[in-house]
């Protein structure tokens, strides 16, 4: 319980996380029934990127920064910096800003609301969750807990709505935690099983990712895609060499759309141009 996102705000793996995200959103705003977006790893909804602890490893001028500044961005991109600059425009009370602020998914997710839909957002670490229930305060579309993200999926699923995606996103604090990922998959699976599900993973050791994704395939009976984006080669261990999602139950033509941007992203992202993108089908 000791990671704190804002050390890591706006980095390149929030980049392709959030694009994905947007992505889901978008497939379940094609119907008018509405939906629940569940957030199981919160964090604090915004992050200051001129705080002293994100200034310390300036993670977000190989993120963010870089796609602000790419050229003939794909429209997927441009809904995602228009949160970014939602949320800038909001905390600077003025129309056009400066990127200062770096929204968390929940605020990425929450301009896409339509009054019919809503949020929950678990966060665990106390300081973290405050400021979000802060943030969230006086909206009453979102419904903010501070509790486990694996119980909150026990506790929150199936949503009232019956349609939403879950965002899985955990700190990789604990060795176990791709197992604790396969377990709470097919717990949430059980109590809601039509759900869209995407999980956030890092690139550091390629057999753990791959186990992870064998695993996957042995255990859930549901369609699955993987999306991976690195800017680093992958055969430096412990480091951060790229990351991925995978997505359950993915929309129709998911995969199509994603794909079409990764070329753009990973070039806009790419350090000297190393590292490499893929989709595919897991099962």
């Amino acid at each position: 319980m000791n990671y704190r996102h804002l050390y890591h705000a706006g980095n390149f793996a929030d980049v392709l996380k959030h694009i994905v995200v947007i992505n889901l959103i978008n497939s379940l705003l094609q119907k008018d029934a509405p939906f629940c977006f569940l957030d199981t790893h919160a964090g604090k909804g915004y992050y200051d990127l001129l705080s002293d602890s994100a200034k310390k490893n300036k993670e977000y001028t190989g993120g963010i920064m870089k796609i602000i500044n790419a050229e003939n961005p794909p429209w997927l991109v441009k809904r995602y910096l228009g949160c970014v600059q939602k949320i800038n425009s909001r905390l600077s009370h003025s129309r056009y800003s400066s990127l200062r602020y770096y929204p968390g998914s929940p605020f990425i997710v929450r301009p896409f609301l339509r009054p019919q839909d809503r949020i929950i957002a678990t966060e665990l670490h106390p300081q973290e969750y405050q400021e979000l229930k802060n943030a969230c305060a006086s909206d009453k579309q979102m419904a903010i807990h501070q509790s486990d993200g694996y119980q909150g999926l026990k506790a929150f699923l199936p949503p009232q709505e019956r349609r939403g995606l879950t965002l899985i996103d955990p700190p990789f604090e604990s060795p176990e935690e791709f197992k604790h990922l396969i377990n709470s998959i097919q717990i949430a699976l059980k109590r809601f099983e039509t759900g869209i599900y995407t999980i956030w993973y890092p690139i550091k050791e390629r057999l753990l990712v791959d186990q992870f994704h064998r695993s996957l395939k042995e255990t859930v009976q549901k369609e699955v895609i993987a999306v991976e984006l690195s800017i680093y080669p992958e055969d430096v261990p412990g480091h951060l060499n790229g990351c991925g999602l995978v997505v359950i139950n993915p929309p129709w033509k998911f995969d199509q759309e994603i794909s079409s941007i990764l070329p753009w992203l990973w070039k806009a992202l790419t350090i000297n141009h190393q590292g490499k993108h893929r989709i595919w089908r897991i099962c």
